[in-house]
């Protein structure tokens, strides 16, 4: 994201009176109000309760209380990935911080931009094994932007300024501010805007003209090009300028799981999802290409395949914010560092410029590229159990949705049938955790999502297992009146570990069955258990009834909506291209299970 992104901290006049004299705790509350932030997500404990006392007095906050500081974090991520701002989240020390790890770990992964403020210890117990105290800033060194321990409260408003200006510039990602408890209560004159001091940190949002050169002369000349959009496109709001770039070159466009909306599904030359679970066109688009043009995408493990023998023939043009990814996985003919909103603009002139009356002749590579399409359309079997099609349930919620709905799906099965069948016309309506995988990210996801856009409809598409992990946030929800919808698609299993041990393992179905929905007992009763939330909820267990479900859901708003979708658990996610192998070994199932040989 370029700097002056909105993200960026605003920068208000500075104040003429003598400064008022706050508290750390106060200074904490009046920076987060001129910084523009409306909502926060969080759970007081006894080291961050100073901060809590001036927050009950603020008019321009809304504190959500969460049940869990974990929720409060994909809260905070969700909020951020539907609406581009900054996500906050609140928590004290010891296992409050350490409970916001999970969801730091995957804002890191999938570059989400929030600002974590945790309490602290007096700075006097620091290293003495005080009570509840952890050093949360060298936990989560690893997997945040940067980490800031403030012992002093005249430090506090340039820490947390300087928070959000590395969180919402360049690469997003999550930034921690631990502040001990005598930084909160000390009193101290607030200056406001502080001067920001950040030795180091210059992103590099202006691509070098001649880098561009070079890759606009490659795209002119290739034959098999391709467009790998990865989420990098989103966070840079370049969604438009990706259009303007396709359009202009005629190349296919696949788009990653991170990046499901950032380019039109119903557009002609979008070719799908590649990757372990990506449409074929998509993956032998790429595996067979001569140029791949990576747009904000990382060469991930789940797309490559084995990195070694991916997409052996093309020249490789890579356009990150990021500097460290450029190169990590895959040589880059032409590198190019900057913002990609920025980057698409100038390469799109450079093309339009490089060619003349003609662009480059691709018309065999789109005759082969369409007759994938036609030879291998995406679908799914029925399931020979008699029980209800996952796959249909998933299409019926985005059909009936439309576009202008958001849908953040937990981990597993669910998630990649979301990701196919769900079709996505625009950014910022696909939410999911895509680097780290986290289970139970969903309904706190969903909930955030539902703050930051209220006049959306919001669904948390949820697997059982991923449910039973922080399903507790629809208390939230309810209380809060943040009436978002949960699809939980219930197959009973932890369903795509259940699918490994059905292709690799000789089906011994080793601790994945939960009991959840199938036969007399459901352990629990996710009816039940929604109902004791306050929640409207439905159990549909026939296809005949999943669209009155659905339009019912999408009709209440005075409360959470849960539906228990029960069902097969021999439904698999199809395609499927083995780990560790080629992704020239693509499996394709629509009428049958394939044989799968794990030496291919």
């Amino acid at each position: 994201m370029p700097a002056e992104s909105a993200t960026a901290i605003p920068r208000p006049p500075a104040r003429t009176a003598s400064a008022p004299v706050l508290t750390g705790a106060q200074a904490v509350v009046r920076s987060l109000e001129l910084l523009g932030v409306t909502d926060v997500f969080g759970l007081p404990g006894g080291a961050i309760l100073p901060v809590y006392d001036p927050l009950m007095d603020s008019s321009e906050l809304r504190h959500i209380l969460v049940r869990h500081e974990q929720g409060a974090g994909h809260a905070a991520e969700g909020y951020a990935a539907a609406s581009n701002k900054v996500g906050v989240a609140i928590a004290t020390s010891g296992p409050g911080a350490t409970n916001l790890v999970t969801a730091i770990a995957d804002a890191y992964m999938d570059s989400v931009p929030i600002v974590c403020i945790t309490g602290q210890v007096f700075s006097t117990l620091m290293g003495t094994d005080a009570f509840q105290e952890a050093d949360i800033v060298g936990i989560t060194m690893p997997i945040t932007k940067h980490s800031f321990l403030v012992k002093r409260a005249e430090e506090i408003p340039g820490a947390i300024a300087a928070a959000f200006e590395i969180a919402g510039t360049g690469r997003p990602g999550p930034v921690l501010v631990d502040i001990t408890k005598d930084a909160q209560q000390a009193e101290v004159p607030f200056v406001w805007p502080p001067k920001l001091d950040l030795p180091g940190y210059r992103p590099v949002t202006k691509a070098h003209g001649k880098q561009i050169q070079a890759a606009a002369q490659m795209l002119a000349e290739a034959k098999k090009p391709v467009l790998y959009v990865g989420g990098g496109a989103i966070r840079a709001r370049a969604s438009a300028e990706l259009l303007t770039l396709a359009e202009t070159t005629g190349a296919p466009v696949v788009t990653t799981l991170m990046a499901r909306g950032a380019f039109p599904d119903s557009h002609t030359q979008h070719l799908g999802m590649p990757g372990m679970h990506g449409t074929v066109p998509a993956v032998l688009a790429l595996q067979e290409a001569d140029l791949i043009v990576s747009l904000g995408a990382r060469f991930d493990d789940r797309v490559t395949g084995n990195a070694a023998l991916f997409a052996p023939n093309a020249k490789v043009v890579h356009v990150d914010i990021d500097p460290a990814e450029i190169g990590k996985i895959r040589t880059a003919d032409v590198p190019i560092v900057g913002d990609l909103k920025d980057v698409l603009v100038d390469l799109e002139a450079a093309f339009r410029s490089q060619i003349a009356s003609e662009g480059p002749d691709t018309e065999a590579w789109w005759s082969y590229l369409d007759g994938l399409r036609t030879e291998f359309p995406l679908g799914y079997a029925q399931p020979a159990d008699g029980l209800m099609s996952p796959q249909y349930v998933i299409s019926r919620i985005g059909e009936l949705t439309g576009p202008e709905g958001i849908f953040a799906a937990g981990v597993g099965q669910h998630q990649m049938w979301a990701a196919q069948f769900i079709k996505y016309e625009r950014p910022n309506a696909w939410l999911n955790s895509g680097g780290a995988g986290t289970m139970g990210y969903s309904v706190p996801a969903a909930m955030g999502a539902k703050v930051a856009e209220p006049s959306r409809h919001v669904w948390a598409i949820d697997g059982d297992g991923c449910f039973q992990m922080t399903n507790q946030e629809l208390a939230t929800c309810t209380i809060n009146n943040i009436p978002i919808k949960v699809a939980i698609i219930n197959n009973s299993s932890l369903g795509m570990v259940r699918q490994w041990q059905s292709l690799f393992y000789d089906g011994r179905y080793s601790h994945t069955d939960l009991n959840t929905g199938h036969g007399t007992v459901r352990i629990p009763d996710f009816v039940k258990l929604a109902e004791a939330y306050g929640c409207l909820a439905i159990r549909v267990e026939n296809e005949e009834d999943v669209d009155a479900a659905i339009m019912l859901a999408l009709a209440t708003n005075d409360r959470p909506v849960v539906i228990d979708f029960v069902v097969s658990a021999e439904a698999m996610v199809w395609p499927m291209v083995p780990q560790g192998v080629s992704n020239s070994y693509v499996q394709y199932a629509r009428d049958h299970s394939p044989s799968f040989d794990e030496e291919a």
